[in-house]
């Protein structure tokens, strides 16, 4: 197998393709995961369960391995079934039962262990993004063009939830305390909206707390928020005809994508400052001397308010209408996913980052530091340093203007959230300097950090009922006494081919 459990004992994964390319960070024979035990084992300053810390530290090179093969594979949303069917399988190994295809979507999962109340719930992701294959170097280098690639590091989500869950697991057996552990697989973050539609589907119902986490440029376990976000795909239809020939004859579809996004553009100056909205055009025609038939534009619309973020997507539809109707085209959208801004805990994240602090940071090592000063060099903006891996940021609450579907289970149950520096510091989300990281020993320290952390939070709370209770009078005040839950985007089905 490629990557770093080359040779290690206790292999469990088949050989990858060996497709891609070794870099110094990724030739690491049996010493790296060695090390990698003894460095989870010592940290300094925790207090946490030394037990779970063990558990988690004889599954490191189990994680790393599989962390290493989710990043080759690079599956897109809806699409990863050898990722998920990996993720699976190491789980059915550790004694979880598993029930697959759950909400109707082929790759999303639900693995359960223990037994009884409380119930607590660790998320995993795993699909990629489009066109940011990256090898695990430090200047830009596709190791396929337009291939999908892990920018946002969910093989290192994925990975790390994994093998906390089996932690938790094995802690749970060892201890015979009653308490169930359940690992959700959760498909198609980026756009896809996976977590809704398990949601929608009740399958949170009878969780007690989410635990989740997402790969950074930095520790912090501050209590955030996100965007409420709402997309939809534009088509418009119009009439061919020569371009030169016969222009009078035709009804140019692209001219109707691009009447819309010039009212959308007119739109932003008059939007609550904290919106986003976004676009690509996903079809502008064929050749230019053929007045297009079809175009089709792609729309992102954000806001931190969920009914804000409602009525601005109808108001970028009203544009798209009257876009159509100024060039004689015909409009139709498909409402592609929608999700809710995640609702903060602070009992919860007050918790994680107690245990945060515990655990500490980490450092990188000389390859690992002239690695991270490569990828710096390559960054642009005012930079952290590259030893502040080593430090927890400062509980403070923030407000990310980025969207994701933990935001509905959050709505949902009582759910907490953090980060670690799974990046070279300063590295962006959505960039090929975090897909070069997340192949790297860089990337499988902060993992094996998140894992740490949610297998002694989940263990912490077995053992504290009444901050459980007092996590949820929170939620329940935040929530409101009239909440009710209707998924943004609707009734629709998960689109399984919105990335084909």
């Amino acid at each position: 197998m490629s990557g770093f459990l080359s040779g290690v004992p206790g292999e469990r994964f088949p050989k990858a393709s060996g497709r891609r390319p070794r870099t110094s960070l990724q030739r690491v024979a049996r010493g790296y995961a060695s090390a990698l035990v003894l460095w989870l084992g010592v940290a300094a300053g925790s207090t946490a369960d030394e037990g779970v810390l063990q558990d988690v530290s004889s599954r490191a090179a189990a994680g790393i391995g599989l962390a290493q093969e989710i990043w080759e594979l690079a599956e897109l949303g809806y699409q990863e079934r050898e990722s998920s069917g990996r993720l699976q399988s190491y789980l059915r190994g550790e004694g979880f039962a598993l029930t697959s295809g759950v909400a109707g979507i082929p790759t999303a999962f639900v693995a359960t262990a223990g037994r009884g109340k409380p119930v607590i719930a660790i998320l995993a992701e795993f699909d990629a993004l489009p066109g940011l294959s990256q090898a695990a170097t430090s200047r830009r280098q596709p190791l396929q063009d337009d291939a999908p690639g892990h920018a946002c590091g969910h093989h290192l989500f994925g990975a790390a939830s994994t093998i906390a869950g089996a932690a938790v697991a094995a802690w749970l057996d060892r201890t015979g305390r009653e308490g169930t552990i359940r690992l959700y697989g959760t498909p198609a973050e980026e756009g896809g909206s996976g977590k809704v539609y398990l949601t929608r589907a009740g399958l949170f119902e009878d969780v007690d707390a989410v635990l989740h986490w997402h790969p950074r440029d930095r520790n912090d376990a501050s209590p955030y928020t996100t965007t409420a976000n709402k997309s939809g795909r534009f088509t418009f239809h119009g009439i061919a005809a020569h371009a030169a020939g016969a222009p009078e004859r035709g009804r140019s579809a692209l001219d109707g994508v691009e009447a819309m996004n010039f009212m959308v553009n007119l739109m932003r100056e008059h939007v609550p400052q904290e919106t986003r909205i976004h676009y690509v055009i996903t079809d502008g025609g064929d050749a230019p001397n053929i007045v297009p038939e079809k175009a089709q534009v792609y729309y992102y619309v954000r806001h931190p308010v969920a009914e804000t973020t409602l009525a601005l997507f109808e108001r970028v539809v009203q544009a798209a209408e009257a876009g159509a109707l100024g060039t004689g085209t015909r409009m139709e959208y498909e409402v592609m996913h929608g999700n809710y801004p995640l609702l903060p805990n602070n009992v919860l994240a007050r918790l994680v980052d107690e245990n945060m602090r515990g655990l500490g940071g980490f450092s990188y090592d000389e390859d690992e530091r002239r690695f991270a000063e490569e990828i710096r060099a390559t960054l642009s903006g005012d930079l952290p340093p590259v030893a502040s891996t080593e430090r927890v940021e400062p509980f403070a609450f923030r407000q990310n203007m980025g969207s994701t579907d933990v935001g509905d289970v959050s709505w949902n149950v009582p759910t907490v959230g953090f980060g670690t520096a799974t990046w070279v510091p300063g590295t962006p989300a959505h960039s090929w300097q975090a897909v070069a990281a997340g192949g790297t020993s860089i990337g499988h320290k902060g993992m094996l950090l998140a894992a740490r952390l949610l297998a002694v939070t989940a263990t912490d709370l077995y053992q504290m009922p009444e901050l459980l209770a007092a996590a949820r009078d929170e939620f329940e005040g935040r929530r409101g006494p009239d909440f009710k839950y209707e998924a943004l985007l609707g009734d629709r089905q998960p689109p399984l081919d919105y990335r084909r």
